[in-house]
């Protein structure tokens, strides 16, 4: 006698089976798989701050001064400038309590002077002035995303780098092969999951579905962070955009299936 759990089975695939077939039958329609990877830089500086985080800041800055207790620097200055009142009164202190040859105050003052000597790197840099798209220098304070020059049909638009599955690989597979194929080996990502984090589609022109025998190409969008290197320069037409300017640069419905999985800024 068969087992319930054979009967069960052998039900399941016979009725995915049937839908397989009328799904065929009634639409006949072949995609391309694609695999593609949103590659992003963290930002190097934080971001500016606002009015009102400037007043807040303030105000906890003034409120831990208010509460806090004194640091060892200032105790230290307090009996100094106590010691130096006695001596100058000719009264004597304990041996235990002779200052140093360099008091507080002297590395106040030397530290105040490094302190007025010191710059600080311009948030600015050559490449915002420039703006020069494909230096990772620009805006230290934004989060960038790469994007590749791509042949999409007869015309060509930035993209997500992105590439046809092949045979036998998995979607992750074609993701890590796209990546090192449109940036080659110098630089360095981390790509998150084994599963796609975005997804988009569309259909090919009239021209391209006879050529291909496919309706369009369905695109599983994954995630990966920038660590270090550079794309190859030569030949190589690429820009890093922020959140803004991939607005600009996208199809609205094509930028709008990437900022599901972006975080705003």
């Amino acid at each position: 006698m068969l087992s319930k759990r054979f009967l069960l089975l052998k039900g399941y695939n016979q009725l995915k089976h049937s839908l397989r077939t009328q799904t065929q039958n009634i639409h006949g329609e072949k995609w391309d798989l694609f695999a593609a990877v949103c590659l992003e830089r963290k930002p190097v500086v934080s971001a500016e701050l606002n009015d009102l985080e400037k007043e807040y800041k303030q105000l906890m800055s003034d409120m831990h001064f208010e509460n806090s207790l004194k640091s060892n620097f200032e105790l230290r200055h307090e009996a100094e400038v106590k010691n130096l009142t006695i001596l100058k009164q000719g009264g004597e202190i304990d041996d235990k309590e002779i200052t140093l040859k360099q008091t507080a105050q002297d590395l106040e003052d030397l530290w105040s002077t490094e302190a007025k000597e010191f710059k600080a790197e311009d948030r600015v840099t050559d490449a915002d002035r420039n703006n020069d798209l494909k230096s990772l220098d620009r805006k230290l304070d934004k989060h960038l995303v790469f994007v590749l020059n791509q042949k999409v049909g007869d015309k060509k638009l930035y993209l997500l780098p992105q590439g046809i599955r092949k045979d036998g690989e998995t979607l992750r597979q074609s993701a890590e092969r796209i990546l090192k194929d449109s940036l080659g080996t110098e630089l360095k990502a981390q790509i998150y999951g084994n599963a796609p984090c975005g997804f988009y589609k569309y259909r090919y022109p009239s021209q391209v579905k006879n050529e291909k025998n496919s309706i369009g190409a369905k695109v599983f969008i994954y995630f990966a962070r920038y660590l270090k290197g550079q794309p190859p320069q030569k030949n190589l037409d690429y820009k890093w955009l922020d959140r803004n300017e991939l607005q600009k640069a996208f199809h609205p419905k094509y930028n709008s299936s990437i900022k599901q999985f972006l975080i705003d800024e």
